[in-house]
Formats: structure tokens, C-alpha cells, sequence
């Protein structure tokens, strides 16, 4: 199984759609066996990301804040999306795996006061 999540830092992107890189870990057994930066040319490109993520195999998406759109973009090609989630992307990934993961709170730093990017969970 693959996993994917906005990277910046080491740590969890709180806003998917200002990522433009995104770590996919993949998975064996309920472990990281390896792991691999993607980088995203455009911000807020929902069908993009999406294809991106799908042409990596990857089946779980997990992250902090995610607009309507890219979540249903998402959902729609079949990922399994998990929001409100902070920290650590490896320990992230682990606690996962492990079924450890506890989501928090959607937050994100987003300044746009556009409609689009209202932030909910869809776990």
C-alpha cells in the first residue's frame, strides 16, 4: 500500500493545496519500506494532484486542512482521504499502519477568503 501526504519540512503540509511536494511512503506488512518526493508545478491543481497521486499507486491520502474541491477530486478517483492530521510524516505514516492515528482538528493557514477553500473533514 501506498500512502501520500503534502510535505513541507518533514511534517505535514496543513494545506493541501499549497503543497508542492507531497512524500508517498510505500508500505509492507504494516511497514515503511520506502519512501519518495513528488513535486506539483501548480497550486490548487486538483485534477492534477489527484492523477499524480493515482499514477503513484498510492491508496490513502493524509492531511491537515483540504478545500472541497481537491477532497472530492480525490474521493472521486477512489483514495481514501483522512484529515486534520499534524506532525511528523513518518511518524504519521507509522501510527497509521499501526492504526494509531489520531486526526485533530482541520487547520490551515490559508488566507484566501475564497468559498473554495473552506476546510471540513472527510475521513
Amino acid at each position: 500500500m501506498k500512502i501520500a501526504m503534502p510535505y513541507s519540512e518533514g511534517k505535514v503540509n496543513p494545506h493541501f493545496g499549497s503543497s508542492r511536494e507531497f512524500i508517498v511512503f510505500d508500505t509492507q506488512d504494516d511497514k515503511i519500506i520506502g519512501s519518495k518526493i513528488l513535486t506539483s508545478e501548480k497550486l490548487h491543481n486538483h485534477s492534477g494532484i489527484a492523477e499524480m497521486l493515482k499514477s503513484e499507486g498510492v491508496e490513502v491520502v493524509i492531511t491537515g486542512g483540504v478545500g472541497r474541491p481537491m477532497a472530492n477530486a480525490l474521493q472521486e478517483i477512489g483514495f481514501k482521504v483522512i484529515t486534520g492530521i499534524s506532525g511528523e510524516v513518518k511518524k504519521v505514516a507509522g501510527d497509521y499502519l499501526t492504526g494509531q492515528l489520531i486526526a485533530g482538528p482541520v487547520s490551515c493557514s490559508c488566507s484566501s477568503g475564497s468559498s473554495n477553500h473552506c476546510h471540513s473533514h472527510n475521513s
